[in-house]
């Protein structure tokens, strides 16, 4: 018998979630473990409680995850990975309904507007709930005759509820960025695809530090898939920068860029080295 001790991921969200998805498809032989909120995800992995998290920083329809880009440098992790999860809809209730029996669906605000065409043609009314696979889980031990929830087919299959419809959303471009951090750096190059190095950065007080920064990047023929910026402490004068670039720190024309980047800013926080994941340019 193996004495190894199980590997844990951690989620926000409950069982049946998306970022639960995530985790299956991204780490099979990794055991998920659901918390409440994305600081208890971060807590997990640091108290040694899991070895990875699992955290979305972006969705291609609804753009950045608040508050993820304020949590990451200061977290405490550094991203090993990256996972590209398109999001599919499926309509369930429990064993027993058929679709023509659904009057109302439940799930999370953000889901129930790319099902509206759906919901539309099948006469379907809709009420939001915190979670959309808390909302699977509820109706799962609390039956309620006419009432669905919208989920991942995980959410259904967790919760032993039926799947009335499938890939039921308006567009099917739908698709969600996870990064899977670590308490450890990985800096070493993995696979025979492009690396990325993600990093933040605040620019000095100077005239066109920016544009002076982004100028290595540009000279060096480095892509720069992202860059955003946000405030810090909620002053307008301090604002941060959230990179990823195509590249390894090892590479030469990235460590003339990052030494450009040097002279302009004030403070360069390394995130994390890992592959490009496979989808990304799909």
């Amino acid at each position: 018998m193996s004495s190894q001790k199980p590997k844990i991921i951690a989620f926000q969200g409950e069982l049946g979630a998306y970022s639960h998805e995530a985790c299956a498809v991204a780490r099979p032989d990794h055991t998920p473990l659901p918390c409440r909120t994305f600081e208890d995800v971060i807590k997990a992995v640091r108290e040694g409680r899991a070895d990875l998290a699992m955290l979305p920083v972006e969705n291609t329809t609804y753009g950045r995850v608040a508050d993820m880009h304020r949590l990451l440098p200061a977290s405490g992790l550094h991203i090993i990975d990256e996972a590209f999860v398109r999001v599919r809809i499926a309509l369930m209730a429990p064993k027993g309904t058929v679709l023509s029996d659904i009057k109302l669906v439940r799930a999370h605000p953000v889901l129930i507007p790319q099902c509206r065409t759906f919901l539309m043609q099948n006469g379907i009314a809709d009420e939001t709930a915190v979670d959309s696979a808390g909302a699977a889980a509820d109706l799962a031990r609390n039956p309620e005759q006419g009432i669905g929830a919208l989920a991942s087919e995980l959410a259904a299959e967790q919760y032993d509820l039926t799947v009335l419809a499938r890939d039921i959303e308006d567009e099917d471009t739908n698709t969600t960025r996870f990064l899977i951090m670590s308490r450890e750096m990985d800096q070493s190059r993995r696979g025979d695809g492009v690396m990325m190095t993600s990093f933040v950065f605040r620019v000095r007080n100077i005239p066109a530090a920016l544009y002076k920064a982004m100028g290595g990047f540009a000279t060096n023929g480095i892509n720069m898939t992202k860059l955003e910026s946000y405030m810090v402490n909620g002053e307008f004068t301090a604002t941060q920068f959230y990179a990823d670039i195509e590249g390894h720190p090892d590479d030469q024309n990235v460590q003339l860029a990052m030494d450009e980047l040097g002279h302009f800013t004030d403070q360069i926080t390394l995130l994390g080295v890992y592959p490009a994941d496979a989808r990304r340019n799909s």
